[in-house]
């Protein structure tokens, strides 16, 4: 019965291993942004709009190329039409020699017998000369279709970028919540130390309550680091697409780096304010914003040629063939016949004030997104030297918090050894625990500030 026991626990004891190591996965970075890549449904939109666009731009095209088209119909009539009349009837028939005869032959002759018509024809339409504005469309939907997909790129970044700062919270607070659990181990280790130096009467309940104090103020903040760790998990689980309450570890190693390490290799983040211009050319021309307004400008273009081909003659080419019953080809016949037909089209506009106003307004609208080229390249270089600047204050920091940090794990550990040796109390190395929470608080501030600082950089810059 013992062994069955054991047996049972052993199970219980794997599987739940097992459980833990299927519940506690670790993500990465690059693991977090394919999984966002895979569930974000934006991105699914944007890629059909492509596939539109791709269509449009074809359907254009076949604008400019001939245009076969067949059209057919019945008509029923309750009456025939008569060619002659009843009055020219009685005439004839009024002729001295044979008139009754020719009056009904030629009435034969006459009739149409027009109750039952069919017809239809076959057609051959080709544009030669449409103002331009045939070319113009296919061109307006070519740059459409570039635009669906800046704007897929452009939707890719902005989720990347959400991503990793999405990651990046979640590496610093898993950090903040293990530096609360070393510094709640060092206030309950210190409660224990000083709870037999009562006992041994070397020191007071009042020390002991002030140490407790500290105590549960650090279990407290502990509570709260987990809670928040808990909620940045939900953020990154739901940037990624997966459930919110997905159960997983990240590396929180990642990204500690020394403060020497070297960051791009452009070294764009030494830009200084007076960044030569051709520096912020090539940011202009790699920024996904920059390029959809340049679309967009060759977009209101072609929109100023399609506005002014109003204004032009259109000449188009047509043929086919024709076909009817009855037919007059040949006489006036109950028969199907047909006949091939070709001819020129020419249509030249007059007097046309609403294809005026609107060159007027394309032109207008032309000048609008110059205009908004210009603010955004201004607010492009605004934003990269902002975010240069950042960087750059978080290196700093960084420099300096790691310079204070081993002030205090100096004066920490002179502090323990002389609260140890009895020449300091309690109080000496609570202040001594609470400068190092604070100073290696700073560090790790300064390098998830460096890390996010990056991120936005690299956006920034359109790398």
């Amino acid at each position: 019965m013992n062994n069955k026991r054991l047996i049972v626990c052993l199970l219980l004891m794997s599987s739940g291993i097992l459980n833990v190591g299927r519940s506690q996965t670790l993500w990465t970075l690059e693991g977090c942004k394919q999984m966002a890549l895979e569930a974000n449904k934006g991105l699914k939109v944007a890629e059909e709009k492509q596939v539109e666009a791709a269509a449009s731009e074809k359907a254009a095209l076949w604008q400019m190329l001939p245009r076969v088209s067949a059209n057919g119909g019945y008509l029923w009539m309750e009456k025939s039409v008569q060619l002659m009349s009843n009055e020219e009837h009685e005439r004839l028939e009024t002729l001295p020699i044979g008139g009754n005869l020719i009056a009904e032959r030629l009435a034969a002759l006459f009739e149409t017998d027009t109750r039952n018509m069919g017809g239809g024809a076959v057609t051959v339409s080709q544009p030669l000369f449409m103002g331009g504005k045939l070319l113009a469309l296919h061109r307006t939907a070519h740059l459409l279709g570039e635009m669906r997909g800046l704007e897929y790129d452009k939707m890719k970044e902005d989720l990347m970028v959400s991503v990793e700062e999405a990651y990046w919270q979640v590496v610093s607070v898993t950090q903040k919540a293990e530096l609360a659990q070393q510094y709640a181990d060092l206030l309950e280790k210190l409660t224990k130390d000083v709870e037999e130096m009562v006992e041994a009467e070397v020191a007071t309940k009042g020390d002991l309550t002030k140490v407790k104090v500290k105590r549960n103020e650090a279990q407290m903040n502990l509570t709260k680091a987990r809670n928040g760790l808990a909620l940045a998990k939900m953020l990154l689980a739901q940037r990624c697409g997966q459930p919110l309450n997905t159960e997983f570890s990240v590396d929180s190693k990642i990204g500690v780096l020394p403060s020497d390490t070297p960051l791009a290799a452009s070294d764009a983040h030494r830009l200084s304010p007076y960044a030569d211009e051709v520096a912020m050319d090539s940011v202009w021309a790699r920024r996904k914003e920059m390029r959809m307004l340049r679309v967009g400008d060759s977009v209101a273009m072609q929109g100023v040629v399609a506005a002014r081909s109003l204004l032009l003659p259109n000449v188009a080419l047509t043929g086919g063939y024709l076909f009817s019953n009855p037919m007059v080809t040949d006489g006036f016949q109950n028969n199907w016949d047909g006949m091939f037909f070709a001819g020129v089209v020419v249509n030249v506009p007059i007097l046309h004030p609403a294809a005026i106003y609107s060159l007027k307004a394309a032109n207008a609208k032309r000048r609008e997104v110059q205009w908004q080229m210009e603010e955004a390249q201004e607010m492009v270089e605004l934003q990269v030297k902002k975010v240069s600047y950042e960087l750059e204050l978080a290196e700093r920091k960084l420099a300096e918090a790691q310079s204070d940090l081993e002030s205090a794990e100096e004066n920490l550990k002179l502090a323990d050894e002389s609260f140890k040796a009895g020449m300091a109390n309690s109080s000496d190395l609570m202040a001594a625990q609470t400068a190092w929470l604070k100073a290696k608080g700073e560090v790790l501030d300064a390098r998830i500030e460096i890390e996010m600082s990056r991120v936005t950089l690299r956006q920034a810059l359109g790398e």
